[in-house]
């Protein structure tokens, strides 16, 4: 699948500020989470079979993120009922955070023109952004593909770490 995503942020810049708020009823705001490694993952839809597949890989790579001191933050612009629905059948317990009018998406480059079956349409764009204990984006994964990307996530938080 190919894309044309808005424009992303640059790596070892700030990562981009958000509050969301979250399956919990609560708000997510990046600024609370310093001092740890943010994984950021961004999908189209819950209940959707590679939504799902990712959100299981993250949570099956959960207590090796959290070893790390890393937090798992899905994001999608679903509704907050549709996560705790989604996030309760699939037995998550990292937070899903609701963006429906995609402005944190536009922050990360994670929505845009796609082509999907031959046809150029606009959408999410699977991106996963990691941020740094220090607030910068560390890295980010754009184009997604959901079978082994934990591991990728967990490989890069290493890498990154010893610098």
């Amino acid at each position: 699948m190919k894309t044309e995503k808005t424009s992303a942020p640059k790596i070892d810049s700030p990562a981009p500020r958000f509050s969301l708020p979250s399956d919990s009823g609560a708000e997510v705001s990046l600024r609370d989470l310093e001092g740890k490694w943010v994984v950021l993952y961004f999908y189209p839809k819950d209940h959707t079979p590679g939504c799902t597949r990712e959100a299981i890989g993250f949570e099956g790579a959960a207590a090796a993120l959290k070893k790390k001191g890393a937090v798992v933050l899905g994001v999608s612009r679903d509704s907050i009922p549709t996560h705790c629905s989604f996030k309760e059948k699939q037995g998550l317990h990292f937070p899903l955070l609701s963006d429906p009018k995609l402005d944190v998406h536009m922050l990360y480059g994670a929505f845009g023109d796609k082509m999907m079956y031959g046809k150029k349409i606009k959408g999410v764009i699977r991106t996963t952004a990691l941020v740094a204990p220090d607030g910068k984006l560390a890295k980010l994964f754009s184009n997604v593909k959901v079978d082994g990307h934990a591991d990728k996530v967990l490989e890069a938080i290493d890498e990154l770490g010893k610098g």
